[in-house]
C-alpha cells in the first residue's frame, strides 16, 4: 500500500517553491470620495444589512450576507442601473476560513462603474441561484459547482458543465492535487479500453511541460526530426539526423553546447 500523503496544501508544493508571490493589498479607499458609489451605498443600505464597503481600483467593493445575494442583485439591477452581471465565481478559503467567498462583477454601462459584490459561505453551505435575473449565471453558476463543488439552489440545470459527471473532487479547489490524483491519471484508460489495458497503455502524462526526446510518436526530437516511431530510446540516433542544440551557423557570441557536456541535477540548486 502507498505511503499516505496529506492532501491539506497540495498546491504549494510545486516543483519550485521560488514562484510563489504575495501580491501586496491594494489601497483601499473611503466610499465618500465618490458621490455615486456614496449614492449607490446609501440606497443599499436602506434595504441590506452591508457588512463591509470600500472602493478598491476605482470599484465599490461590498460585503453582504449570502443569504441577502438575490435581493442584492435584483436591487442593483432595479434600481441602481447595473443591468449587466460580467461574472461571478468562488475564491477557495477552506483550508484558513473553511469555506468560499463568493463574488458577482456588476457593470453599468450607464454609470459606467463597475461593483463587486462578495460574500462568504461555509464550505458545504448552498447560496441561492441569480439565474432568474440574469441569464449569463447558468452556465457560470455551473462551473462554480464542477469546479468548486458550492451547490447552487433552484438552479434549472444543476450539473457538471466541464468535468465528467462521475469525475471526483472539484478540480479548482486547493486541496486538489495540480496533476490531479491517481484516479485523474487512469480516468480515460479505463472509460475508453477498460481497466485490463492499463498495463498495455500506461497512466496518463499529466505534467504539460513533460517531454521525451526518446519519444519520436508524439514529440519532435530536438534538434532536428527523426523518422516516425524509430526507436532511438538506446541512444543511437541515425547518422543522418545529429543532435544540435543550436541552429546551424549558430550565434556568433554563444558559446555552442555539447551534450556530453552536460550535467543533469537531481535536485534545483
Amino acid at each position: 500500500m502507498r505511503e499516505y500523503k496529506s492532501k491539506t496544501d497540495v498546491q504549494q508544493k510545486a516543483y519550485y517553491n521560488d514562484r510563489f508571490f504575495v501580491t501586496p493589498l491594494i489601497p483601499r479607499l473611503e466610499v465618500s470620495t465618490d458621490e455615486v458609489f456614496a449614492n449607490d451605498v446609501e440606497v443599499l443600505s436602506s434595504t441590506i444589512k452591508l457588512l463591509d464597503k470600500y472602493l478598491e481600483k476605482e470599484h465599490l467593493v461590498i460585503y453582504i450576507n449570502p443569504k441577502d445575494n438575490l435581493k442584492t442583485l435584483e436591487l442593483l439591477k432595479t434600481k441602481l442601473e447595473y443591468e449587466m452581471l460580467m461574472e461571478l465565481s468562488a475564491i477557495d478559503y477552506i483550508a484558513s476560513k473553511g469555506g468560499f467567498e463568493i463574488f458577482y462583477e456588476m457593470l453599468s454601462l450607464t454609470k459606467r462603474k463597475r461593483l463587486r459584490v462578495k460574500c462568504f459561505i461555509e464550505e458545504k453551505q448552498p447560496i441561492e441561484s441569480v439565474y432568474s435575473l440574469f441569464k449569463m449565471a447558468n452556465w457560470a453558476e455551473r462551473e462554480m459547482y464542477d469546479m468548486y463543488g458550492v451547490k447552487i439552489l433552484n438552479h434549472p440545470n444543476m450539473k457538471r458543465i466541464l468535468m465528467p459527471n462521475d469525475w471526483h473532487d472539484h478540480p479548482l479547489r486547493k486541496t486538489y492535487p495540480l496533476h490531479g490524483d491517481e484516479a485523474a491519471s487512469w480516468y480515460e484508460v479505463d472509460k475508453i479500453f477498460g481497466k485490463e489495458a492499463r498495463q498495455i497503455i500506461g497512466p496518463e502524462i499529466r505534467d504539460a511541460a513533460a517531454i521525451d526526446r526518446y519519444d519520436t510518436t508524439r514529440f519532435a526530437r530536438l534538434g532536428h526530426e527523426v523518422p516516425y516511431g524509430v526507436d532511438i530510446s538506446n541512444g543511437k540516433e541515425p547518422e543522418h539526423t545529429p543532435l544540435a542544440y543550436q541552429e546551424e551557423q549558430g550565434v556568433k557570441l554563444i558559446k555552442k553546447f555539447k551534450e556530453e557536456d552536460s550535467v543533469t541535477l537531481k535536485e534545483r540548486r
